[in-house]
């Protein structure tokens, strides 16, 4: 059985382009969880099923459904950050980028910055604010999604350095080098 030394090693080999130590299934995100004890466990219950209702909603097409089961999940615990990410994943979805923004800014706030939605938010706001060409914001956000453990923003952060994008094309012209040395001609 593989070491994770050994699965980063292989994964520096086969995958250059990626960052050191980044291993699949080895993703710290996984084990965030959102702190739920502030809230009625009754309500906490009846508002991740909404979420869920949401959530398949919104991924069958239906938006607007989507969307009135996370306005309802707010309206139950508006202080509970979840449903605001879900619901800016649904404004996004309907082209609503500035309301996604306003969620996702709400979530992170609620969230204190720590936790599975705080991650997930950054992720989200991050993407957007790459997409709208604001770079540093991105880079910000990926940074501080990465330091909660997301691998994905820690990837995007990497390709938002300068400095690091060119240390990784470097990296990846020297492996490249070596699988495929150049055979120098006999005369």
């Amino acid at each position: 059985m593989a070491t994770a030394h050994d699965k980063a090693v292989l994964q520096a080999i086969f995958n250059p382009n990626t960052p050191f130590g980044d291993v699949p299934h080895l993703n710290q995100e996984e084990d965030l969880a959102d702190d739920d004890s502030l809230f009625d466990p009754s309500l906490v219950i009846q508002v991740k099923q909404l979420e869920l209702q949401g959530v398949s909603a919104a991924e069958s097409g239906d938006n607007r459904t989507a969307l009135q089961c996370f306005d309802k999940a707010i309206q139950l615990l508006p202080g509970r950050p979840s449903a605001y990410n879900n619901r800016a994943q649904t404004r996004r979805l309907q082209g609503d980028t500035a309301g996604a923004i306003l969620d996702l800014e709400r979530a992170i706030a609620l969230s204190g910055g720590t936790g599975r939605t705080a991650c997930q938010a950054l992720v989200q706001r991050g993407l957007l604010f790459r997409l709208g060409n604001q770079k540093e914001e991105a880079r910000q956000d990926f940074t501080q999604a990465a330091a909660l453990g997301s691998k994905f923003a820690q990837q995007q952060a990497v390709l938002l350095n300068p400095y690091a994008a060119l240390c990784n094309r470097m990296l990846s012209e020297v492996i490249n080098k070596l699988r495929n040395p150049d055979v120098p001609e006999m005369q």
